[in-house]
C-alpha cells in the first residue's frame, strides 16, 4: 500500500520544500503571529507547486476546543420536517446567521415513529460546540436530558423556560388568542380547534379528558391555552401526528362531516388549516359562509387561491436569525437572555361572521 503523504501532501512537506520550520509554515496559513512577508510568500508557492491547500480546519478547531458544529435537534423524521415551510424558513435564517462564523450545521432527526428510541446516538457521541432543539419540549425532554450529561450548551425554540437554557420563543398562546378573539367577535360560537401533536406518540383523532390531561408537548399546550383564554371551550379538540396538509384535511372531513359540525375551526398550524379549507370544498360547503378557518404562522400558500387564511404570523426567519445569534454568544462564552418574539393576526378571506 502506498504511503499516504505521497498522495497527500502535510504542512511538513510544505516546510521542507519552502525550508521553513513547520511551525513557520503554520504560521504563514494561519495569518497569525510574526512572520516575514518573504517568507510568506515562499511558503504558499511551495503549497501551490505540492497541491496542500492548508491545514485540516477540524485539526485547528479542535485544538481550539472547538467542533466548529452546532447539532440541530430536528424533532421529527427529516422527510416530514421538510415538508413544512416552518422548518425550513426556521432553518434558512439559522444556518444564514451561522454560516459567516464558520460554523457548521449537523442536522439530527427525530424517531419517525414511537417504537424508536426518543434520542438519536448522535446527540450522544456527535461533536458539537452548541445544540439547538427546534420543537420545544418539556423540561425532563430526554434530549436535553442527554446533553446535559454531556455538558453540550443549547438553546431550545418555543420551551418552557430553564434556568440552564436558552429559550427562543414567539408569543403564540397571545397569537392564538387573538385569531379566536377574532372569531368570536364575528359571532361564532361552536368553535373546533385542530392542534399539533401532543407528544411522541403522534395520536390522530377527538382528544377525550384524559388525553388532554396527558398533554407533554409546550407548543401544543401554549396554543391550546390561547384558544381557552377567550372563554372559548371548543366543541372538539382534534389532536394530529404532524403538521402537514393530509393531517388537517382527515380533520376537517371528520369535524365537518359531523351533524353539529363547528361554525368555525381555528388550526395550529396554517398547513392543518389548508387541509381542513380543502375538506370543506371537498364536502360541498362554502369557506367562510358556511365555515371558517384560521391557522397560524403566516404562510404564502398560492395554491390554496382563491382562498387566502386568516393566520397568525410570526416572524419565522428572524426566528432562525435570534437563535444563530444566541449560539454565537454561547461560543463567545456569555449566556443568552430568553426571547419572545411577537406576532401578528393576518385576516385573509377564510374567516367571516357565523351563519345564521
Amino acid at each position: 500500500m502506498a504511503d499516504l503523504s505521497t498522495q497527500r501532501p502535510t504542512l511538513a512537506d510544505v516546510a521542507s520544500a519552502a525550508g521553513v520550520s513547520v511551525s513557520t509554515a503554520s504560521l504563514a496559513f494561519s495569518g497569525a503571529g510574526p512572520i516575514a512577508a518573504a517568507t510568506r510568500t515562499r511558503v504558499l508557492e511551495a503549497a501551490s507547486s505540492l497541491g496542500y491547500s492548508g491545514p485540516n480546519p477540524l485539526g485547528r478547531q479542535l485544538r481550539r476546543g472547538r467542533s466548529g458544529i452546532v447539532g440541530v435537534v430536528v424533532g421529527d423524521s427529516l422527510k416530514r420536517a421538510f415538508r413544512d415551510p416552518v422548518a425550513v424558513q426556521m432553518l434558512d435564517g439559522l444556518v444564514g446567521t451561522l454560516a459567516p462564523l464558520d460554523l457548521g450545521v449537523l442536522l439530527i432527526a427525530g424517531p419517525s415513529d414511537p417504537s424508536e428510541p426518543p434520542v438519536d446516538p448522535l446527540v450522544e457521541s456527535a461533536a458539537m460546540d452548541v445544540a439547538v432543539l427546534l420543537w420545544g419540549g418539556t423540561s425532563d425532554d430526554p434530549v436535553l436530558t442527554a446533553l446535559r450529561r454531556r455538558g453540550v450548551p443549547a438553546v431550545l425554540l418555543e420551551g418552557t423556560p430553564q434556568p440552564d437554557v436558552t429559550v427562543v420563543g414567539i408569543d403564540d398562546r397571545g397569537g392564538m388568542a387573538q385569531v379566536t378573539r377574532h372569531l368570536v367577535d364575528l359571532g361564532h360560537r361552536r368553535i373546533a380547534t385542530v392542534t399539533l401533536p401532543f407528544d411522541r406518540d403522534r395520536a390522530e383523532g377527538p382528544a377525550d379528558a384524559a388525553r388532554l390531561r396527558s398533554l407533554a408537548w409546550e407548543i401544543t399546550r401554549r396554543r391550546l391555552a390561547g384558544v381557552r383564554d377567550t372563554g372559548v371551550e371548543p366543541t372538539v379538540v382534534w389532536e394530529t401526528p404532524a403538521s402537514l396538509v393530509e393531517h388537517g384535511a382527515a380533520a376537517g372531513r371528520a369535524l365537518l362531516s359531523a351533524p353539529d359540525r363547528p361554525t368555525a375551526v381555528v388550526c395550529q398550524s396554517d398547513l392543518l388549516a389548508s387541509g381542513v379549507v380543502l375538506a370543506a370544498r371537498e364536502i360541498g360547503l362554502r369557506v367562510p359562509e358556511d365555515v371558517s378557518v384560521a391557522g397560524f404562522d403566516g404562510l404564502d400558500l398560492p395554491w390554496l387561491a382563491p382562498d387566502v387564511l386568516t393566520t397568525v404570523e410570526q416572524p419565522l426567519a428572524r426566528k432562525g436569525e435570534t437563535v444563530g445569534h444566541a449560539v454565537a454568544q454561547i461560543i463567545a462564552g456569555e449566556r443568552p437572555a430568553d426571547t419572545e418574539l411577537p406576532v401578528v393576526l393576518r385576516i385573509g378571506t377564510t374567516t367571516g361572521p357565523a351563519p345564521a
